[in-house]
């Protein structure tokens, strides 16, 4: 694997670590193969662990089910919202268009990527919040429908 050259108290050994399981490594020492027990010492990690919040966008990658909306609210109203930051390459609707569920909406590009922003559910489009060669980020709204 790796091998080594020290010197101590005047006196030179040529070490080659040959393979290492555990804490058990097999060393050889100018020629004489060795059992080395490592002792591992426990290191904290310096680095942060980073923790994100968990984002939830109005649309899915499953765009045949038509989300849940309450009981007070007329149906198919509400509104679509960026899932992730980027910029608005096509807008594929007008408003007064009426939509169904999964009906590609929007391409959103995002990290070099191209995303299709489907519909989530039926309506017409009441207002379109963006216009291509726009930038929004996660959670902005794109687009209202309504009845």
């Amino acid at each position: 694997m790796k091998k080594f050259k020290f010197t101590i108290n005047g006196n030179v050994y040529e070490v080659d670590i040959q393979n290492i399981e555990d804490n058990i490594a097999e060393i050889e020492v100018n020629g004489t193969t060795y059992k080395v027990e490592v002792e591992k010492a426990i290191q904290s990690s310096k680095t942060p662990k980073l923790v994100r919040s968990v984002s939830v966008p109005s649309t899915d990658s499953a765009p045949s089910i038509a989300k849940t909306s309450s009981p007070a609210a007329p149906k198919g109203t509400g509104s679509v919202k960026s899932p992730l930051p980027g910029v608005i390459l096509d807008v594929h609707v007008r408003e007064g268009d009426s939509v169904k569920v999964g009906q590609k909406l929007i391409t959103l590009e995002a990290m070099k990527m191209e995303n299709n922003i489907n519909a989530d559910k039926e309506g017409r489009i009441v207002s379109l919040k963006v216009h291509r060669g726009d930038a929004v980020m996660e959670g902005d709204v794109l687009i209202v429908i309504g009845d």
